[in-house]
This record gives structure tokens, sequence and C-alpha cells, in this order.
């Protein structure tokens, strides 16, 4: 099998995915690898590094487009202004590509399509289940883990105001107020980072466990009254909600964002566009200044208003749509995608040579594209396919 690492192409993008420790792991398996030049710079991994670990270093992207049976990503396939063709054209049938694809996210739907009508196989690591024996193969999990943690940073640099309480000789400074929307892992880690900075921390989700993890951490929760066994899907994930309940939502976060000085939205529901729960009303009624973190951009965001993958000002709201948050926490983050990326080929090609089971719950979850069709059924709801 021979593996393509090639240099991410997104912008700001500092990530790739593997490093001299998982390249080494993947010769050992007996896998040619090949690493394009400055594939790891921007996580500070030399090509040197990659060499020594048993690495062929290729300078030309297109030739190791060419010649990988699999491409291991960070992000999905882009266009590659430097070669004047999107990466998709570069790839051949029979490849496997494994990334982050979101296909359901309706930005994204051209590419998939794309992959399809190429022949390409194609995995995205969005859909891992978040089942134990799929752990430590769940790069959203970790990735999601670093953008908690950096997203509620960047409020707090774009914030106009110090984050904790101060006090000075001409009196005292209130602590900001930040809401957490989605308390899964992104949202506790928002959640604890922005309590550590000395927020006031709110949190809301409409999975009962999901609130008390919040509670358990210092938040007070924002009841959204959304009954359990409509809010609660497999695994513990949200599940999509009726529109009488989205818009029921919708009211109660209405009531509490003008006392808002952060909102941080990771509501997501599994393999779909991400609710809505911030409208452009809702964002009018927000005091000036300040801001929301939507990293639910991916798959859509959570605010009507957030720019994808940019920033905004908004009604004197500053709106982040930044797509590549734990980008810029490339050393940690990348050593931590790398471990899970190696983890789920070592699954698929435990003999080195990947083989698909279609009904392994994994596979099913994971599987977007193959033998020329859209199979992920995610991305066939968003396409009405």
């Amino acid at each position: 099998m021979i593996i393509g690492v090639p240099k991410e192409i997104m912008h700001g993008e500092g990530r790739v995915s593997a490093t001299p420790e998982t390249v080494a792991k993947m010769v050992q398996d007996g896998a040619t690898v090949l690493v394009e030049t400055n594939a790891g710079a921007g996580a500070f991994f030399t090509d040197a590094e990659y060499a020594a670990a048993g690495a062929e270093i290729l300078a030309d992207a297109a030739v190791l487009y060419q010649r990988a049976d699999v491409i291991l990503k960070v992000k999905e396939p882009l266009f590659n202004e430097e070669k004047g063709m999107h990466e998709v054209d570069m790839m051949h049938a029979g490849q496997y590509l494994i990334t982050f694809i979101h296909p359901a996210s309706p930005v994204n739907h051209e590419m998939v399509k794309l992959l399809a009508a190429k022949g390409i196989t194609a995995i995205t690591l969005d859909g891992v289940p978040r089942i134990t024996r799929a752990q430590s193969m769940d790069a959203l999990t970790s990735m999601s883990t670093c953008a908690g943690y950096k997203g509620i940073l960047i409020a707090a640099d774009i914030l106009p105001k110090f984050v904790p309480q101060i006090f000075c000789a001409v009196g005292s400074i209130k602590p900001v107020k930040a809401l957490i929307i989605g308390v899964g892992v992104a949202g506790l880690q928002a959640l604890a980072t922005a309590k550590r900075l000395g927020a006031q921390v709110f949190a809301a989700d409409i999975r009962p466990d999901a609130a008390e993890q919040a509670k358990s951490l210092g938040a007070k929760l924002v009841e959204l009254g959304v009954p359990a066994e409509a809010a609660v899907g497999e695994g513990g994930y949200a599940k999509e909600l009726p529109e009488e309940w989205l818009l029921k939502e919708r009211e109660i976060l209405a009531g509490v964002l003008p006392e808002m000085d952060i909102v941080f939205c990771s509501a997501l529901i599994p393999s779909k566009v991400a609710p809505i729960l911030i409208t452009r009303e809702m964002v009018q009624s927000m005091k000036p200044g300040s801001v929301i973190v939507d990293i639910s951009i991916d798959q859509g965001g959570n605010c009507e208003l957030t720019p994808f993958g940019d920033q905004a000002v908004e009604y004197g709201v500053t709106i982040e749509g930044i797509k590549n948050i734990p980008g810029m926490l490339p050393t940690s983050s990348t050593w931590m995608f790398a471990q899970n990326i190696y983890n789920l080929l070592k699954y698929l090609a435990p003999q080195g040579e990947i083989k698909l089971d279609r009904n392994d719950d994994i596979v099913k979850g994971i599987l977007t594209t193959i033998n020329g069709e859209i199979v992920h059924q995610g991305a066939r709801e968003a396409m009405r396919l």
C-alpha cells in the first residue's frame, strides 16, 4: 500500500495528517509513505524527520496524488491555486481518501459529487461513531477539544473587555458572561476554558446528561425544555428537532442572548446540517462588542449570519466563522489527529490492504462515496438524493 501525505492548502492550516512517529508506524506495517515537501512545516515537523522515519519526500503534489493508493488529509479537497486545479482532479479512480469531508454541508456538495464521479472511495472522519471500539480513531473528538479551548481564546482576544472581574483604584469591572450552546466535547472544553479565564459561564444543551455535565463544571443552565425522547439520539448525540421544538429553543435563547458577551456555538447533529439556533433578529438584540464563535460552521453553522471560513461584524457583534480553529494549535492538534487517522487506517487495513465491511458500524458511519455513488446518509438527505 502506498500512502500519500500532501501538504494542506487551506489558508492558515498548519496541521498535517501524519507525524514522523505515525509515518514510522506505517512503514513498519509495510507501507510506502510519500510526504510532500514541507507538509509538516506548519506543525514544526521537518522533512528530515519524515525522511528519517522512512518516508519518501516529494516536491510535486500531483506526483504524490498520482502514485498513492491512499491519501491521508486533514481538510476536505480544495482548489490548488499553485497547480491551477482542484485536488480531486489530481486523484484517480480506485483511490482512497481519508479526511474530514463534512459531506452534509451544502458548501461541500459539489466536491462530494466530484469525488463520486472520479470513482474515489472517500471516507469522512466526522462520521466515526462515538462507540468504545472507535474512541482511538475519533478525530472529531480530538479536534473538538482543540476547538473548544482555542475558540474561547479567540473570543477573549476579540472582546473589547476584560474577561475576569477586575478590581482597580477607580472601582471594579464585572466579569463577562459566556454562553456555551451545545456542551459536547468542544462545548465542555470551551466552558472550562472560559471559567478558567474568569468568565461567568452559562450553558444550553437539549440533552439532559450533557446539561448536567456542564452544571458540574460550574455553569448556570439555560433550560431549553426539550423532552429527552425528542432530544437524545443514538450514542448520546443530539437528535434533529421538529420545527416546533426548534422554534421554542430559539425563543428561550433569544431571552438570554442580550445579556451575553461571548456566545460559543457547537451544537451539531451527526452527519447532518447544523441547526440554526441564532437568527438575524437575535444577533441584532445582542450587546455591541459581543462575540459569537461558531465552530459548527463546517456543517453550516448555528448562527444564521456566520460567514463561512471568515469573520464578520453584524449590528456591532463580531461573528467568527473560521473553519480551522484546531489548525491554530498545529503541533498539539496534529499529534492527536495523526494518531487517530493511523488507528483508523490500521482498523480498515489490518493486513496492509483496505477492506471495507459495509455492515460494520464504523464503516457505515464514515463511508461517503464508493463505486461512483454517494452513500453517506447525511449527504444524501442534504442533497435530496
